[in-house]
């Protein structure tokens, strides 16, 4: 892995992929962390005496669109940077090649949105050779869109010499090497969410890595109705049943623990403030269907996460949007971050699960939060990602 630490671009124009895909509410950012995270990268480039080219994407436009411009960031790009950037109105062509051109060292030049072109998605060689005009260095540090064939994430390497992780996406695949190659026993996944079709490749993947599993969220339903259970009107796939059991059948030749809730708090409305119950997760009454977990499970599963040196997460473990079925999430959150206080390493990925740690005010005290939610969930799958491949060639 070559790291821009590696190289002194003292006098050098470096392209750079970043993930400025951030939400925005009127034309202004409402979450900086992408835009944060990609400020190591900037400034080592600058310090070295050397010029920034940034591209990214910001949704998905059809053709030209100026709710999606990137024009809508400069402003936030330069109270995180401190000092002014510049930007251009196009990714590609004579205006921006003009700009990138001019462009003197120390300062940093932000490109249109990628998107405006569909040959971006579609992997154009042309437009990736355009691209690589920019500059004479690639760095990619976008971990986000590591895992498409894009022009600038993956096909544009291919016309530097000179390419590099960014402190991102090194910072991002050292994370996981911990948790899926390195990493200190007992290793422990968290597993949930409500579909256990979408979690199926991780779990395969992963299950002669770990020590333990813990499978809460919707997803635990189809376990339990696999296993004979009476799970009421609670989430679940049918025809994932015999996967399920398959699962906890390899699981045991793995001798890995697999963990599943044991009580759940249940409602007969999907709803805030709905009236609830709690139940054995086996024995849910028809009417009722479980949105949070128990007391009981969170009991064990706590004590699991407290003795385990290695820790990834990925989904909660009940409808976390809803103040109501919000504690079993929470609690588990706190839990992994009283482990990591305790020496435990501690990933966290997947968008619903980095929306719960920063709902919950924890981001702070896990080890590492993932800026990748399909990147991250295609890596635990095995998957080699082509932004990361491309690098290496």
């Amino acid at each position: 892995m070559r790291t821009i630490d590696d190289f002194n671009f003292k006098e050098k124009k470096v392209l750079i992929r970043v993930d400025f895909n951030v939400p925005l509410e009127k034309g202004r950012v409402t979450d900086t962390t992408r835009i944060k995270s990609a400020v190591p990268t900037i400034s080592k480039i600058i310090k070295d005496g050397g010029a920034c080219i940034l591209m990214s994407h910001l949704g998905r436009p059809n053709g030209f669109e100026d709710q999606f411009s990137l024009i809508q960031i400069k402003s936030e790009l330069d109270k995180i940077l401190k000092i002014e950037t510049k930007f251009c109105t196009d990714c590609v062509g004579p205006i921006a090649e003009h700009m990138s051109q001019k462009l003197l060292m120390g300062e940093v030049l932000l490109l249109e949105n990628l998107r405006f072109y569909s040959e971006e998605t579609q992997g154009d060689e042309r437009f990736s050779k355009k691209l690589s005009q920019h500059a004479s260095c690639y760095v990619n540090d976008a971990f986000g869109t590591a895992h498409r064939a894009h022009a600038s994430t993956t096909v544009v390497a291919k016309y530097f010499e000179n390419k590099f992780f960014g402190k991102l996406l090194e910072k991002e695949v050292l994370a996981l090497k911990k948790v899926m190659n390195n990493g200190a026993s007992p290793i422990l996944a968290v597993l949930g969410g409500s579909k256990i079709s979408s979690k199926i490749p991780i779990i395969e993947n992963i299950i002669d890595k770990v020590d333990d599993i813990i499978i809460g969220g919707g997803m635990s339903f189809t376990f339990i109705k696999a296993l004979g259970g009476k799970i009421g009107s609670s989430i679940h796939e049918d025809s994932m049943t015999k996967k399920a059991l398959s699962i906890l059948e390899l699981a045991e030749q793995k001798n890995t623990k697999i963990h599943l809730p044991i009580d759940v708090v249940c409602a007969k409305e999907f709803k805030e403030g709905a009236e609830s119950k709690i139940f054995a997760i086996d024995s849910i009454p028809d009417e009722y269907e479980g949105l949070d977990s128990g007391p009981k499970s969170l009991e064990n599963f706590k004590k699991i996460i407290m003795s385990s040196k290695t820790i990834l997460w990925n989904g909660p473990v009940g409808v976390f949007e809803l103040e109501s079925f919000s504690k079993g999430t929470k609690e588990i959150g706190t839990a992994i971050s009283k482990s990591t206080k305790s020496g435990a390493f501690s990933l966290v990925g997947g968008g619903d699960s980095v929306a719960a740690v920063k709902k919950f005010k924890l981001e702070n005290e896990v080890s590492y939060v993932s800026t990748g939610g399909g990147a991250m969930l295609e890596s635990l799958e095995g998957k080699i990602l082509p932004g990361i491949s491309a690098l290496k060639k």
